[in-house]
Parts: C-alpha cells; structure tokens; sequence
C-alpha cells in the first residue's frame, strides 16, 4: 500500500528520474515533474560514457571506485540500456609515459580490472589507431544510451504508482512556516500540488529551482560539444591518456562514433553559445588516436551542460570542479522539506539517487531500504519496448536517436 506522503522531484533527466523509481518502490507517492520531455537537459546530451572509473582514479578515488561500483550493477540491471564494449585508455608517443603508469597504478588502487596492450595487441583491437600509439590499457568502460535509461527509470516508477509529468515546468514554489507548501506546475500539467518534500534534482538549473524557495545552489555549469561521424570500425571506448583535455574520449555506437568533447564556462544553461572552435578541436584531437575520423561524415553534432556544483568556483574551464555529487539538506537553511541533489556523472546516477530517497525517507519516517541495485530495469532484454518508453516520455535525444528506433 502506497504511503500517503506526496514527494515533487523537480527534473526529469536520470538522477530526477532515478529518485522517483527508488522512491516509488519504497512505496512513496511521487510526483515526477519535467519542463521539457524526460532527458531532454543534460542526460541525453551527453557522450554517452558509462564509465569505469578509470578517467578519474588518479585524482578522485572514492569517485573512482564509486564508478567501478555502479557501472557493474547498470551492466548487471539495465540491459539493453548498456553496450558493454570495454575500453582502452591510449598513450601516444606525445603522451607522458609516467602518467600511463600513475592511471594503471590508480586504477588498482580502486578495484578497478586492466590489462596491459602492446602495439600489436591494440592494432589488433582497433586496426586504424594512430600509427604513434606506443601501448594501452584495457579498463571495462561502457556505453550507455541514456534516453532509454531515462524512459525504463520513468517507466519503473510509473508502474509502481508514480506520476510522470513530461512537459510540466515548475513555475512557483511557496513557502510558509519554513515549509514549501504548494508548488505550481505549468504546461500539460497545469496543477498545484502540495507536497510533503521537494527533491530539487533540475541538474544545471538546480539554481533556479532553488531560488524559487529562496534558497542558493552555486552551479558552474560548463558546456561540452559532442560529434558523431559515420564510423564502424571501432568497438571499445578509446581515451586519450593524458591528463582530461579537449577532444580526448571516442565513443562507439553501431555504425559512428562520438567525438567529445569540450569544457567552456556556460553563465546561462538555456542560452550557450555553439562555437565551430570546439567542434574543429574536438575532430582533430580525437583524430590524432584514430585518424579516420578527420574526415569521416558527420551526422550530427550537439551541445551538452555538465551540472556542476561550485560553492568556490575552480579552475577556469571548469574542467577542476568535482565531478562527485553533493546533497544538500535544505533544513540547514531554513526550508525544513526540501533537498537538492546535484554534481555527479550519469555512471553514478543510482547511488544519488539512493543517498537522495534515504535523505527523503528518513525525513517522511519511511521504514523502507533501497532495493535499486540487485533490481532489473523493466524492458531490459527488449530493446523494442524500451524504446516503447522512450516514445511514452518523449525522452529521445541526441546522444542515442541513432540507436533508438
């Protein structure tokens, strides 16, 4: 029997959709509220990456080994969600060799599975790699098409009493007695609800949700290009292996590749601007590891807003801000019900989404455990009605509509 306590997740991309599944198979009520279609923010704008960790393990561990965590229990729970390709992080004759060795040893460090390739082996993995890769190394990277991730999360909720409003901005919050009492939602919706507790999970529009209860959430957000070339010749992930720069990770689909990608401070996530600098850059970096790509077809190219949090802004590209999520009690600032995720990669969406409903429950006095991590996203052995759900929550994007039918 379902609780009676009423919960608003504002933002429909995976974290936002992640927290009204956990939530809903607690047995909460929930209201899932998105402006545009699900995903249609930063989830579906992505590279698609689903990492193994690997990229950050020499200077985020516990980022790291959260990553190798949840990548094996996506790959074990969502299917056809995933395609499990591995991947290879690829030095150069460019590259620092000390640094290889400082990402091998870290990677150790968190669990997470290499295995050293020489030349010959890596030719043999991807044929058309640089002539100037020197050696690589195998991590279990993945890809992920989050438009159907996003649609099987909505769709578990839905079936589990939650309702899933795509199109549906939120346009006020009042607040009263240090509580948001109503919350009024535009669009297709066109309805007040009155919740018990607010999860603010909006990802680079958190701020703005945030103020609406007149509270602050510093985001940083940063904005990334993305590049998809007609390509079949690659299978793994390829990464350049060097410290996170421009043009430095290949992501293949069946028949292209996605080029990615940038990092340039965005002040306003609705209006970025979409430089050819980034997309040329991008295209003649990801071609010095597999060369092809320099003038293979492109058929299509889009822009991404990376949701970081930044109380104390670093780094000028925003390449320096943590990509770990923080959550935030706003009980701490004088609005006793509401919460804001925010921060983290789409690989660790699962375990925000845990911290948030264990937050929320605690706070409802929910007795009820997450069971997220040994559970099935539903459609996960039939591609055909994941993207079914896709459809139904209009959460198709350009990360994936390759791979979506």
């Amino acid at each position: 029997m379902a609780n009676s306590d009423t919960v608003l997740v504002v933002g429909g991309g995976v974290t936002g959709a992640g927290v009204a599944r956990d939530l809903s198979l607690r047995g909460v009520d929930v209201v899932l509220a998105e402006r545009d279609g699900l995903s249609s923010g930063t989830s579906s704008r992505s590279h698609g990456l689903l990492h193994s960790g690997a990229r950050y393990a020499e200077s985020d561990l516990r980022g790291a080994e959260e990553c190798i965590q949840e990548n094996r229990i996506l790959k074990s729970t969502a299917g056809a969600c995933i395609r499990d390709t591995g991947g290879l992080f690829v030095q150069l004759a460019a590259d620092d060799p000390a640094y290889f060795e400082r990402k091998r040893e870290a990677c150790a460090d968190a669990a997470i599975e290499t295995e050293l390739l020489d030349t010959d082996a890596v030719r043999e993995t991807v044929p058309e790699l640089s002539a100037t890769v020197e050696r690589a190394l195998w991590v279990p990277d993945a890809v992920v098409f989050p438009s159907r991730l996003v649609a099987a999360n909505a769709a578990d909720a839905a079936a589990h009493g939650a309702r899933i409003l795509p199109h549906s901005p939120l346009e006020s919050l009042r607040v009263r007695n240090e509580q948001v009492v109503s919350a009024q939602l535009g669009g297709t919706a066109d309805e007040t609800i009155e919740p018990d507790y607010v999860v603010n999970a909006a990802g680079a529009w958190a701020g703005q949700v945030a103020a609406m209860a007149g509270l602050e959430v510093t985001m940083a957000p940063s904005r990334g290009v993305m590049i998809s070339v007609a390509y079949d010749q690659c299978e793994p992930v390829l990464n350049r292996c060097r410290v996170p720069d421009d043009g430095d990770i290949v992501v293949p689909h069946d028949g292209e590749v996605v080029l990615g990608t940038t990092s340039v401070p965005a002040s306003d996530p609705d209006d970025c601007e979409r430089a050819d600098w980034e997309v040329e850059t991008c295209i003649e970096e990801c071609a010095a590891m597999l060369p092809p790509v320099a003038d293979a077809e492109i058929t299509r190219t889009w822009w991404g807003v990376r949701p970081l949090y930044a109380p104390d802004e670093a780094g000028q590209d925003r390449r320096g801000i943590s990509r770990g999520y923080s959550l935030l009690d706003h009980a701490m600032d004088d609005v006793e019900n509401v919460a804001s995720i925010v921060g983290g990669k789409l690989t660790t969406y699962r375990r925000m989404a845990a911290a948030t409903a264990d937050l929320v429950c605690d706070r409802l006095g929910v007795a009820a455990d997450c069971v997220t991590a040994d559970r099935s996203l539903p459609g996960h052995d039939d591609p055909a009605r994941l993207d079914e759900y896709v459809a139904r929550f209009d959460s198709r994007g350009p990360t994936d509509t390759d791979i979506v039918s």
